[in-house]
């Protein structure tokens, strides 16, 4: 695993984008998935790339800066999902854990760009 230090957010989002991925290469290759698939795997990936981008931060406004996409892509991702999950509902059981993953992954976002603000 490439991230095997440091905070709980930086892990999760990383098994995070695993977990996509995985379901994403097992959705079947009709045209109607290409797009979705393409802008899913490219948002949810982004939270993880993001969060990782700010540790090399060259300011506090850099480092906020990277969280705010992170938080961003986490609702985009959101969005591509529920795409999937009412318009072409393929396999609800795993949308709706990578949706409350996204969900939950989105309010840490929420709440550490707050804490950063305060200060």
């Amino acid at each position: 695993m490439y991230i095997n230090k440091g905070s709980e957010l930086k892990l999760r989002t990383y098994k995070y984008s695993l977990s996509i991925i995985k379901y994403l290469d097992k959705l079947p290759n009709k045209r109607i998935y290409w797009s979705i698939s393409d802008q899913l795997m490219r948002s949810a990936t982004s939270i993880g790339a993001n969060i990782v981008e700010a540790q090399g931060a060259a300011s506090k406004k850099e480092f906020y800066n990277f969280y705010r996409i992170a938080f961003k892509s986490a609702i985009e991702t959101k969005y591509w999902l529920c795409l999937i999950r009412d318009g072409v509902k393929n396999d609800p059981a795993s949308i709706a854990k990578l949706l409350s993953e996204a969900d939950e992954l989105s309010k840490m976002l929420g709440a550490s760009l707050k804490t950063m603000k305060k200060k």
